[in-house]
């Protein structure tokens, strides 16, 4: 009998008992680990747990407060030069307002251009001057017996010497007067006329007619009564807009 008791009794320990024993033996350490590992979870705030720790700590009824961040310190930014100013646009003109709008004051030329005068391309005829214009000053007359103006000059020639048109133009006039005589009157660019007094009285050219420079337009003649005691000659006059000026200002002598 007591070998039959001792032999169970080795069954027992050496089979389905040491199993026994070896599970009590586990669970024992896991208990006591798992009540060593709480204290520690709970000293760690939730923060810096894992996410399945720090869930394993609210359940635990731990409660943890987060660490305020530390303020940003932002870098320090080096101080900058300042900038150079920048050229300064040139000043423009100053400007008058007149009547609501900016107009520049340009300044004047320091030259004042002269007006163009009239190309004359040839001189009516070749001869002496008998008698200058004078506008300002009062001439001697042979024939009137006073003084007067002279609103041309008197280039002396024979009777049926041809006349020629100065320059280009389109005659004006054609007609005869009671002092100066036969007259044609040609009309030029620029405001400019020519006068050729004292012709023959039948020139060869009629108002209308344009004419070339050199162009014969009649002959010398001696049909100017206020002259006619003065040797035979050409009355030549040039206006400007209907005013005598000088005309050897302009003979190609």
């Amino acid at each position: 009998m007591s070998n039959t008791g001792n032999r169970g009794s080795r069954n027992f320990f050496g089979g389905t008992g040491a199993y026994i024993a070896l599970f009590l033996v586990v669970t024992a350490l896991a208990v006591a680990g798992y009540w060593t590992l709480i204290p520690r979870a709970a000293e760690k705030p939730a923060a810096e747990l894992p996410a399945s720790e720090a869930s394993k700590a609210s359940e635990a009824g731990v409660t943890s407060v987060a660490a305020e961040p530390e303020p940003r310190t932002e870098p320090e930014e080096p101080p900058t030069e300042p900038e150079e100013p920048a050229d300064e646009p040139p000043e423009m003109p100053e400007a008058e307002i007149v009547q609501g709008a900016a107009e520049i004051v340009l300044p004047e030329p320091a030259e004042v251009i002269a007006p163009v005068a009239p190309a004359l391309v040839v001189d009516p005829l070749r001869g002496e001057t008998v008698a200058a214009f004078s506008m300002d000053a009062l001439q001697y007359s042979e024939t009137m017996g006073d003084w007067r103006t002279h609103d041309g000059v008197d280039i002396a020639a024979e009777a049926g010497t041809p006349v020629c048109a100065a320059s280009s133009g389109t005659v004006l006039d054609v007609r005869d007067d009671d002092l100066m005589g036969t007259t044609v009157v040609i009309s030029h660019d620029g405001g400019f006329d020519t006068v050729y007094a004292n012709l023959q009285s039948m020139p060869t050219v009629e108002i209308g007619d344009y004419v070339t420079a050199g162009q014969v337009i009649g002959a010398v003649g001696r049909t100017a009564l206020c002259e006619s005691s003065e040797p035979t000659h050409l009355h030549f006059g040039v206006t400007k807009d209907g005013n005598f000026v000088d005309p050897e200002e302009y003979l190609k002598n």
